[in-house]
């Protein structure tokens, strides 16, 4: 028994599989290179702090503490890139006239967009952990917790991905978004330390980070601890979700800079 689908289903499973395919056909670069780089940073930062005491985290050493940040921290910039580049690609060289003329609606936009980039994000956190859970062991306390966070987070990014693609008429406006507030914040996010040994401006100032609550909370599906409580992570990312996705859809909703 077959179904048929409407022209905005079949534009949506269109759309998506047009941009799974985007990013599956240069895998070496849209995956492979994100996992080395973290490996890299892995590699780096266990040897030079290897030994050291993390605060708040009895009886997990420096490298286990490291992975799961160093995860979230890959997914978020994936995430970010996939949605980004695409549409700013789309416009650049003018082939977004083509999925313009398709009969899509914003939801079919937006569900295609986001969910492509959790398949990429989603891509790099199982290659990174297959690679490190070699050398590395790590419990997996929350794994419910631990998708929730996953799902929520790569979605946060992923929308506004959608936003910096929409608002950039460039490239260099692509890298000015990534090189002045992503990569920042995701560095800022207690990646690489615990917020606990912050003091004073720096850890209220953590606190204001939503990727902090990204990393803390994935944090807490491995450890089922984590600096924070899980109720005020989840709430953040899911709080930071909605605003973002708002805008992301009011802006594919209004045509936002599409045809320019």
């Amino acid at each position: 028994m077959s179904f048929a689908m409407n022209p905005n289903q079949r534009g949506f499973y269109t759309l998506l599989k047009k941009e799974v395919m985007r990013f599956w056909a240069v895998l070496g670069q849209t995956v492979s290179a994100p996992v080395i780089t973290a490996l890299l940073y892995l590699l780096v930062f266990a040897q030079a702090l290897k030994g050291r005491v993390v605060d708040g985290y009895d009886g997990i050493d420096y490298t286990q503490f490291l992975v799961p940040g160093l995860v979230m921290m890959t997914i978020i910039q994936n995430a970010f890139a996939n949605t980004s580049s695409s549409l700013i690609q789309s416009k650049v060289m003018g082939n977004i006239v083509f999925t313009l003329m398709a009969p899509l609606g914003p939801v079919e936009w937006f569900g295609a967009y986001i969910l492509a980039a959790l398949v990429r994000a989603a891509l790099v956190a199982a290659a990174m952990l297959a690679v490190t859970l070699v050398f590395v062991r790590l419990p997996f306390e929350q794994p419910f917790v631990l998708l929730a966070v996953f799902l929520l987070s790569a979605g946060c990014l992923a929308s506004l991905g959608i936003i910096a693609g929409l608002w950039a008429q460039k490239f260099d406006q692509i890298a000015a978004f990534t090189n002045f507030i992503v990569t920042p914040a995701s560095f800022l996010s207690g990646v690489f330390y615990s917020v606990h040994s912050l003091s004073g401006f720096w850890y209220h100032a953590s606190h204001l980070n939503p990727f902090f609550y990204m990393v803390d909370g994935f944090r807490y599906g491995f450890f089922g601890h984590a600096d924070v409580p899980i109720t005020i992570s989840l709430a953040w990312i899911a709080g930071f979700f909605v605003l973002v996705s708002s805008i992301a859809y009011w802006m594919l909703h209004t045509g936002y800079r599409m045809r320019k």
